[in-house]
């Protein structure tokens, strides 16, 4: 059994290289194919007011569970709010984003269906240099 504690986490500050200083995410990925999941995989986040999670795909369905907090969440032309204790689904491969518009700082889990997850954004994440990444895999040297 794989247990993780969500406040323990060290997270990576991950931003776009762009002249936005709004896209900015504090991000793990706690549970995957490299740490021993078969079939599913999570992802953990935190976007503090007035930032936001850059539009991006992933390769599998993502159930997104909000623990705190407010947003807006795009997934391809559709928007919706979402509060602490709300779910949303985001097809596989659909873009999809989501912005803080509350005080507090905004914590997600997002839950996918397979245990490899590719992610691609528009643009280079900082400090990895990469737009397109495999969850928890090795940043390559």
């Amino acid at each position: 059994m794989q247990i993780v504690t969500t406040g323990a986490l060290d997270l990576l500050e991950a931003r776009m290289k762009t002249e936005d200083p709004s896209a900015r995410v504090c991000v793990n990925f706690p549970l995957n194919k490299w740490t021993g999941t078969a079939d599913s995989a999570v992802v953990y986040f935190e976007v503090a007011p007035g930032e936001h999670l850059a539009t991006h795909t992933d390769s599998a369905e993502e159930v997104l569970y909000i623990v705190t907090g407010t947003g807006v969440a795009e997934v391809g032309d559709e928007r919706g709010r979402v509060h602490a204790g709300d779910l949303a689904v985001v097809p596989a491969m659909e873009p999809h984003g989501i912005v803080n518009d509350g005080v507090e700082t905004l914590r997600v889990v997002g839950f996918f269906s397979e245990s490899t997850i590719v992610s691609t954004f528009a643009e280079a994440i900082q400090p990895i240099g990469l737009a397109t990444i495999e969850m928890g895999a090795p940043v390559p040297a």
